[in-house]
């Protein structure tokens, strides 16, 4: 059975548990990786319940060895690879510690290196492969009040644009999938429910339709291979 790595898995209504179920009704083995036991059991117990093939793997991503663990235990035959780790880290710069802008770096670009380093080891010698890196609005623009998460996120996109360059060749296709806006999971409709209030619930991104801007480019073919998707709502300003 092919495999997938989904890497930053929270709650069920997140976007890293629904691309796990999501790829595996695709038929792929999915390994469920994230920092919380319970959530990570949650989900590929769910998968499980469902018929599919699902194995929960507590990784920090910001650890190299816990990374090299993960993929060690996954072995060969890796379908796609997800990397999702990085929450929003707003603040000002004044305010701001350097311990706070280093660890926004560390999980969202450091941490994407990583997994992206230890899958390509493991697709270049096959040949075949996708690796996709979730971006948000930061990874197109600076913003005030976001320096922290906006250079972070820039520096994923710009790391994973070499990737895409550097092994298409080897037969690996990278990609990176903007998501412009907010997600309708449970990160606003349950935590923040007053912000769902303020701007309408038709203004957050649908998570099944982020899920599939990532299968659509995991299905492309070598011929016609993109780098980028984005995806927001009718009501989004860009």
């Amino acid at each position: 059975m092919r495999k997938a790595i989904i890497m930053g898995v929270g709650p069920e209504r997140g976007l890293g548990a629904q691309l796990c179920r999501r790829f595996a009704v695709e038929g792929l083995h999915v390994y469920v990786a994230g920092r919380t036991q319970a959530n990570i059991d949650a989900v590929a117990d769910a998968i499980r319940r469902a018929g599919g093939q699902a194995s929960a793997v507590v990784t920090d991503a910001t650890d190299e060895q816990q990374v090299i663990a993960l993929f060690e235990q996954v072995g060969s035959d890796i379908d796609v690879a997800i990397y999702n780790a990085g929450n929003n880290t707003p603040g000002r710069i004044l305010e701001m510690t350097a311990t706070y802008f280093e660890e926004s770096w560390r999980i969202v670009c450091f941490g994407g290196f990583l997994f992206g380093r230890e899958a390509l080891r493991r697709m270049v010698p096959a040949a075949r492969g996708t690796l996709l890196f979730t971006g948000a609005s930061a990874s197109m623009r600076g913003r005030a009040g976001y320096g922290a998460f906006n250079s972070s996120k820039g520096a994923l996109r710009n790391l994973a644009q070499a990737m895409a360059k550097e092994y298409a060749p080897e037969g690996i296709h990278v990609g990176h999938v903007v998501i412009d806006g907010p997600i309708g999971g449970d990160k606003f409709m349950t935590r923040r429910p007053e912000i769902v209030a303020q701007i309408g619930e038709d203004a957050l991104i649908s998570i099944e339709g982020i899920v599939d801007a990532f299968v659509y480019l995991h299905r492309q073919p070598p011929s016609a291979w993109s780098f980028e998707v984005d995806v927001r709502t009718f009501k989004e300003r860009w």
